[in-house]
């Protein structure tokens, strides 16, 4: 089953701190290569980002993956943080 968790962070102004000490280090992935993850930013507000990892299991976590939670956790020094698990339709 393919699930995707999204976490978006609305930042306070903090945005190259937040890209250099937290995002940079995550869109490297996942060692065991079990994730993939994409940091996308807002397309008009620049201290707007949301980090997408992608997972391949056998049924997702419905209340996210440890790893999320930590990061999700961890952006909240920044701002607003919102994190929601997505399961793909089949067929």
């Amino acid at each position: 089953m393919k699930w995707l968790e999204i976490i978006k962070v609305r930042s306070a102004g903090e945005s190259s701190r937040l890209r250099e000490e937290f995002l940079l280090p995550v869109a490297q992935g996942s060692p065991d290569g079990r994730v993939k993850i994409q940091i996308y930013h807002h397309a008009a507000l620049e201290t707007d980002f949301s980090v997408h990892l992608r997972w391949e299991s056998k049924r997702p976590e419905p209340n996210g993956s440890a790893l999320a939670l930590r990061l999700a956790q961890a952006f909240k020094e920044f701002g607003l943080v919102d994190h929601s698990v997505w399961v793909e339709q089949e067929g």
